[in-house]
């Protein structure tokens, strides 16, 4: 669901880090335990790797160190903030054969939602991701939706919609990057997407306010036990 993703999509050169999104069932979670202990995996920061905590929306963080993968992290979430549940992603999920092994990812469109994060690493990677499908992929009702709705400059906005009018009439209705785009406006659409970035950041940072609360209280518990 992170870089790796990003990579098979066309959108990165190269991921050093592992971010996985998992089930919290029992059977799964002990899967996931046996797996880390194969790569001889430990625990590098709170919390612990538990269903209560990954439902809460934690990430739990693990460095391999068994010699073909040494150094390699691994980040663990089940939650996804303003995402569906992981049935429901699972459900539209993309899989790929890479090298004989089948390898499942997010769903491009639940990728881009995934990286709206307060990172701003993270933004850069959303305008090449969609913009690797608009000029790369073939054009359909569901992509054409998508790169209206997700396209991060205004030039390519204003390009899209007088290519797809119908649709972008639709999406300019819950869009106001798109709104702008339609009208021609260059200026209102790039402030539009200024605003867009601005709010995704300031949701994210509200999201994860409590969720670090809990971490400061989950090491400062560590340290008392020593």
């Amino acid at each position: 669901m992170g870089g790796q993703a990003c990579v098979f999509y066309g959108a990165a050169e190269f991921s050093r880090d592992l971010d996985l999104l998992v089930l919290t069932d029992g059977q799964s979670l002990n899967q996931l335990r046996a797996a880390l202990a194969d790569l001889e995996a430990a625990p590098i920061a709170v919390p612990e790797l538990s269903a209560r905590e990954l439902k809460r929306g934690h990430a739990v963080h693990f460095r391999c160190k068994r010699a073909d993968v040494a150094g390699l992290r691994i980040d663990l979430m089940s939650t996804l903030r303003g995402m569906p549940e992981f049935g429901e992603l699972w459900e539209r999920r993309t899989t790929i054969d890479a090298d004989g092994e089948t390898i499942d990812m997010l769903a491009l469109g639940d990728l881009v939602g995934a990286k709206k994060t307060q990172r701003n690493k993270d933004w850069p990677m959303i305008q090449r991701l969609v913009e690797r499908s608009y000029f790369g992929d073939s054009a359909t009702a569901e992509l054409v939706d998508f790169w209206l709705g997700e396209l991060r400059t205004a030039e390519l906005l204003i390009e899209a919609v007088r290519g797809y009018p119908d649709a972008a009439a639709r999406i300019a209705r819950v869009r106001q990057a798109t709104a702008c785009a339609v009208a021609g406006d260059f200026d209102a659409a790039a402030a539009a997407l200024e605003d867009e970035e601005r709010e995704e950041k300031r949701k994210d940072r509200a999201y994860w306010e409590p969720l670090r609360n809990e971490l400061e209280q989950f090491r400062r518990e560590r340290h008392r036990r020593g």
